[in-house]
């Protein structure tokens, strides 16, 4: 969605915008059905049973998992210009460089070293250093890992123009590299609300009846559980968990079917950034909950969305103590995107050297 809208607010400015699909190392395959053989000699018959058991459960999670990559790449196939190659950090097109006027990277956690292992084609460094332009791209942590801080110096210090997604992030560069980088919202802001319903489709399996909405992508705590549990009862609401293996069959919803349901749900719970995003801009009733994992805190980029908003207090930590479960009140955002968007739509047209018409 964030590759989607980028491409929809260049466009609008004039660019031809092609996606260049890039693959990061594949896993080790290793001997995966010899380990499983092995693992399983010397064991108890009920130890047996377990483990079998929960094999037959990681195939069906591997599967469902399979299932939502295809239903991702067919939405990119529908919506996205993407590049007839695909480039790796050892396998880069000699004339790419030349190639194109100017190279964006964003957005999301493309420069969090735990995902991404600090790979240089995040930080366009096949590209000439005039041509580097970053987009409310996310660092997803608050302090880069000492590993990789020579690094990231030196490759945020060769960008022409530096924009980051959240305050942490343009606090991580100017301690990095003592420059001033842009906050910009990120680009599925960019996009009206109407803009994002004509892509939308409902999911085959999305409810005829009113409707409660999860999507976690941390641990659901025992306290989330009891409220998604009294909140579905209380308002006869059913309970539908994107994102989540516990419903299965819903787990592969496309970009354009999770647009649908944010929509068409009556209150939305999640730990997500772009959870928030959509809330905000199909006005829908939420509740954010800091996620739970083990991985250094990546809240600071919600935190920012909801400050500039003005709608933190839909943090689970205040409406626990109001119990407004349903208070969203949105009255107050038509100029605050108004804002962000004329000033990211400034920021890309000075990177790219695009003049206004008059």
């Amino acid at each position: 969605m964030q590759n989607y809208a980028a491409q929809q607010v260049l466009r609008s400015i004039g660019c031809e915008v092609t996606t260049i699909v890039n693959k990061p190392a594949n896993k080790a395959d290793g001997k995966v059905n010899k380990k499983f053989v092995d693992k399983l000699k010397g064991k108890s018959f009920s130890d047996l049973v377990r483990i079998v058991i929960n094999r037959i459960n990681r195939n069906k999670h591997e599967k469902a998992f399979n299932n939502k990559v295809q239903a991702f790449k067919s939405f990119s196939s529908r919506n996205i210009n993407e590049s007839d190659f695909i480039i790796k950090v050892d396998l880069i097109p000699e004339n790419l460089g030349e190639s194109f006027d100017y190279f964006i990277v964003g957005s999301d956690q493309v420069w969090n070293p735990i995902y991404r292992k600090g790979s240089p084609i995040d930080f366009l460094t096949f590209a000439p250093q005039n041509k580097r332009v970053a987009y409310a791209p996310s660092f997803g942590i608050a302090e880069i890992p000492d590993k990789y801080i020579s690094q990231y110096t030196k490759w945020l210090s060769e960008f022409n123009h530096l924009s980051v997604r959240e305050d942490a992030g343009a606090d991580i560069i100017k301690n990095l590299t003592s420059r001033e980088a842009s906050v910009l919202v990120d680009p599925t802001v960019m996009l009206t609300k109407d803009e994002w319903l004509s892509i939308a489709k409902p999911h085959k399996l999305k409810p005829n009846t009113p409707f409660l909405l999860t999507y976690f992508l941390g641990e659901v705590p025992k306290e989330v559980k009891g409220l998604i549990s009294k909140l579905s009862t209380k308002y006869k609401l059913e309970v539908v968990n994107l994102g989540s293996y516990e419903q299965i069959e819903r787990y592969a919803a496309d970009p354009s079917e999770f647009i649908d349901y944010v929509n068409s749900s009556n209150i939305f719970l999640t730990d997500s950034f772009h959870g928030a995003v959509f809330s905000i801009i199909l006005e829908k009733q939420f509740i954010i909950f800091d996620r739970v994992t083990k991985v250094p805190s990546m809240n600071s980029r919600i935190d920012t969305l909801l400050t500039k908003f003005s709608l933190i207090n839909r943090k689970w930590e205040s409406v626990k103590q109001s119990q407004d479960y349903f208070g969203a009140d949105f009255s107050h955002t038509g100029p605050i995107f108004e804002y962000e968007r004329s000033k990211a739509y400034s920021y890309l047209k000075n990177a790219l050297n695009i003049e206004d018409a008059n």
